[in-house]
């Protein structure tokens, strides 16, 4: 039978096993057209829908229907295939019928002229992405299987402003046919397969958030993204992006997340990044980057607690009113915190103020001016190559929730106004040189006894809750001082020595010659006789070198 109220969104492709068939066929049940306006009514909350009308009782009953023809099913596969009636035991993917098993995208689309919003975000469609009809301005297909090629047909006149694809398996390159999408403000492909560079002509102009994080793309900072005074949010991370951080960036100004982790960049820092006096998040682990910290870090009043910065953002043109919006199609970002990675909603996300340059070759000292940014909950600059000392009003930053100095070249002293940032959970110190009594109190003996290793490699440090006593080692301390006095003042007793031996030696020479006349009388006979020798030697030598220079 052919149901024709599935909404033409839905093509059922189900494994039946019939009682006289030995193998397995694929069947699929066509759909009609769908009803002029069915798309203007408003989605419910879930997400997971076919059309903003959601699971009709209509097309319920048709796919019941279909079920009901087939007069085996050995493995199953329409098991989620039912409804017992609207109640409380009725579970919410029971009732949706468009996550039931078998649910894929119809390949002829294209055909819904009237289909503006399409939500099948978290189910289990497969296969490749069709062409998409011409009046779709949101389309939320992920966490899917889908994969393939992204449809070529992105520029034939589409008004999508809102594409999320995150969490599937597309493969390929980013089409040129993505040029044409003049309208687009939202566009998220991470997790996904593809590859290359984005095309030269892509150029959208109210792009608010970009997510490509998880593929393979390439190439250097993407040049399309200057002068995009609308961006909002960047993750590049997990690429193979290269080249240095443009100067440019700094024009950015509503930069709320820059993630560039896990690529290739390289280069300094450049100082115009603290123009984006919006950020919150910044991710630079991971990379080639080199150089010193980039100075002016003040600037940065959306990481500081009087900074007043609300940012509000919205995520999508049909969401409610308030400060985030609906989250439909929102996918969870990553935040290395904590020596953890850590899952937080978009909205939750701004939260979470980060600044992130692990795994790098940055060069210098912390500068001060980076504890006046007391708004930031996630600090870390391990895996570096910084020095000096731990800035000393470090006990500013009481947000702070993870700080993670490790595998630097620090020395020094740890402040003891550490102890007073009571929303400390995490510290890592390990593998620098840092020497001096460790501050106890407050939050640092609980962070002891979930890290251990945290002060690890610093061969210098002493006391509680190290086994290292810092009398024994002061003891220690000041022997090594006399050691090194010791062994510095071992060439001044050798050359005095000497000196001293050299004139003891004149001296009797001289008392000798004085005193005994046999002595003094030979001893200026010799000293005549070899005088005679050299004057005649001298004498001769030079004589013999005048004649040839003259005969010549």
């Amino acid at each position: 039978m052919r149901p024709t109220t599935t909404a033409a969104l839905l093509i059922l492709s189900v494994l039946a096993v019939a009682a006289l068939a030995t193998t397995n066929h694929e069947v699929e049940a066509a759909v009609a057209a769908l009803p002029r306006g069915a798309t203007r009514r408003p989605a419910p909350a879930h997400g997971n829908v076919a059309t903003a009308a959601g699971c009709s009782p209509r097309e319920r009953d048709a796919l019941l229907t279909f079920k009901a023809g087939i007069t085996e099913d050995i493995m199953g596969l329409l098991d989620s295939w039912k409804y017992d009636g609207a109640g409380p035991g009725q579970a919410e993917e029971e009732a949706d019928c468009c996550r039931w098993r078998g649910v894929r995208l119809p390949a002829n689309m294209e055909v819904m002229t009237t289909l503006s919003r399409l939500y099948m975000g978290s189910n289990k469609l497969t296969g490749q992405i069709p062409l998409l009809p011409k009046a779709l301005e949101i389309m939320d297909i992920s966490r899917n299987s889908l994969s393939g090629p992204l449809p070529s047909n992105f520029g034939d006149d589409l008004v999508l402003s809102y594409l999320h694809l995150f969490s599937n398996r597309i493969t390929g390159h980013i089409p040129n046919s993505m040029c044409d999408l003049h309208h687009l403000v939202y566009l998220d492909l991470a997790d996904n397969l593809l590859e290359g560079e984005f095309p030269r002509c892509f150029q959208p102009v109210f792009l608010s958030k970009l997510f490509v994080s998880n593929n393979i793309l390439s190439g250097k900072f993407p040049p399309f993204l200057r002068s995009r005074h609308n961006l909002e949010m960047l993750d590049l991370a997990s690429n193979d992006f290269y080249g240095g951080l443009p100067i440019w960036i700094g024009e950015l100004s509503n930069l709320a997340i820059v993630r560039l982790s896990n690529n290739n960049f390289s280069g300094n820092i450049p100082t115009s990044i603290t123009n984006l006096t919006r950020l919150v998040q910044l991710d630079l682990s991971n990379n080639s980057i080199s150089g010193v910290l980039p100075l002016h870090l003040s600037n940065l009043i959306c990481m500081k607690k009087s900074g007043h910065c609300d940012i509000v953002m919205v995520f999508d043109r049909y969401s409610i009113s308030g400060r985030y919006g609906r989250n439909v199609g929102i996918a969870n970002m990553s935040v290395d915190t904590k020596g953890q990675k850590l899952y937080y909603k978009l909205p939750i996300v701004l939260d979470i103020v980060t600044i992130d340059l692990s795994l790098n070759y940055l060069t210098g000292e912390i500068p001060e001016e980076l504890t006046l940014l007391d708004g930031i909950k996630n600090l870390n600059l391990s895996w570096n190559q910084l020095s000096g000392r731990i800035p000393g009003n470090i006990s500013v930053m009481q947000s702070l929730e993870s700080l993670d100095l490790s595998k630097n070249n620090l020395s020094g002293e740890i402040p003891s106004n550490l102890s007073n940032i009571t929303s400390l959970s995490r510290l890592d110190l390990s593998y620098n040189h840092l020497t001096g009594r460790i501050p106890s109190g407050g939050q640092l003996d609980t962070l002891y006894a979930e890290n251990p290793s945290m002060y690890n490699g610093n061969t210098g440090l002493c006391g509680y809750p190290l086994r290292r006593n810092c009398s024994d080692n002061s003891s220690a301390s000041k022997h090594g001082v006399e050691q090194r006095r010791e062994r510095d003042s071992e060439p001044m007793f050798l050359y005095s020595g000497l000196g001293s031996g050299f004139v003891a030696g004149l001296w009797v020479v001289f008392c000798t010659i004085l005193f005994k006349k046999t002595w003094r009388i030979a001893y200026f006979r010799l000293f005549d006789k070899v005088y005679d020798k050299v004057y005649v030697f001298v004498v001769v030598t030079w004589a013999t070198l005048s004649q040839k220079s003259g005969t010549r």
